[in-house]
């Protein structure tokens, strides 16, 4: 683990600290300003650190409700809807939205074409969905592939523009160092008429929700990390990535201003997201031109 993860904060920090902004040479690691050039590797530590135990602590930091969160997030997209697609998951090592995927598509649609790029900057994370794919159907298919590749610059070579129909990315891009580099990957290698679609934790719309869930964030999520994972300092980082993460209207901007059109500039129904649980998580989604 980097030497600038081994920090625990307290809640009371917590605001001042989500207001301060890096410098253009500097960006964010949890609660700390690093230089940008070194986050990748931190988030790569962290990442090798808790992938054998990522699946377990999402069901208990979350009592499971990851999952329904995850079921609603590929059934409103809808894979295999409209005939077979082409499908890239960034950030999708241990494979379990690619899977969502493929099973809806096969399960709603009778569609066994549909086909996943899993793309990953950590290959422990890569090794985790490659076990999972081992006990399914998919295994040695043709409809699913596993690639180490940075989401903020795709080697065109191996990913060209203009060639998938859905572009995936859950719980992944707020640890990405360019978030507008890896939005304008995304645009490039869609299809026109492609659609991006980003599950992602957010910020609570409640005051009180808001309260409560800090108190949980800080306090248990850090703890479990220590009993189940024997891994403080990294469940410390992921809680504090998530109040660096820009607020709803200003990643939707942000989506916008990489090219995609979206829904009005609001939440809800024809809105560019939607909020779960009160904005603990957001679902947002732009369509390439």
């Amino acid at each position: 683990m980097p030497a600038a993860s081994r920090r625990l904060r307290p809640l009371q920090l917590h605001a001042r600290l989500t207001h301060s902004s890096p410098s253009s040479d500097t960006t964010h690691f949890g609660f700390q300003n690093v230089p940008r050039h070194k986050k990748e590797d931190m988030v790569k530590s962290v990442f090798s650190s808790v992938a054998s135990s990522y699946d377990v602590m999402n069901d208990a930091m979350s009592l499971g409700v990851h999952r329904l969160w995850k079921h609603d997030f590929v059934s409103t997209l809808n894979p295999g809807a409209s005939g077979p697609s082409k499908c890239i998951d960034l950030a999708g090592g241990t494979g379990d939205i690619a899977l969502r995927i493929l099973d809806h598509a096969r399960e709603k649609h009778y569609d066994r074409e549909t086909t996943v790029d899993i793309v990953d900057l950590n290959p422990d994370m890569l090794k985790e969905g490659q076990k999972r794919f081992k006990q399914t159907m998919y295994h040695n298919t043709p409809q699913v592939a596993f690639h180490l590749a940075n989401a903020q610059a795709l080697p065109p070579a191996q990913f060209p523009s203009n060639n998938y129909d859905l572009y995936t990315i859950a719980f992944g891009i707020r640890n990405c160092t360019d978030i507008p580099a890896v939005l304008r990957e995304a645009h490039r290698v869609l299809k026109p008429g492609g659609t991006f679609a980003c599950l992602e934790f957010s910020r609570v719309d409640n005051s009180l929700l808001s309260t409560l869930y800090d108190s949980y964030s800080f306090s248990i999520i850090p703890l479990m990390g220590s009993i189940i994972a024997a891994d403080r300092d990294s469940y410390q980082y992921l809680v504090e990535s998530i109040r660096r993460f820009p607020s709803q209207p200003d990643f939707s901007e942000m989506i916008r201003e990489a090219g995609f059109t979206t829904g009005a500039p609001r939440e809800g129904k024809g809105g560019a997201w939607r909020n779960l649980w009160g904005g603990v998580a957001a679902i947002h989604a732009g369509v390439k031109l």
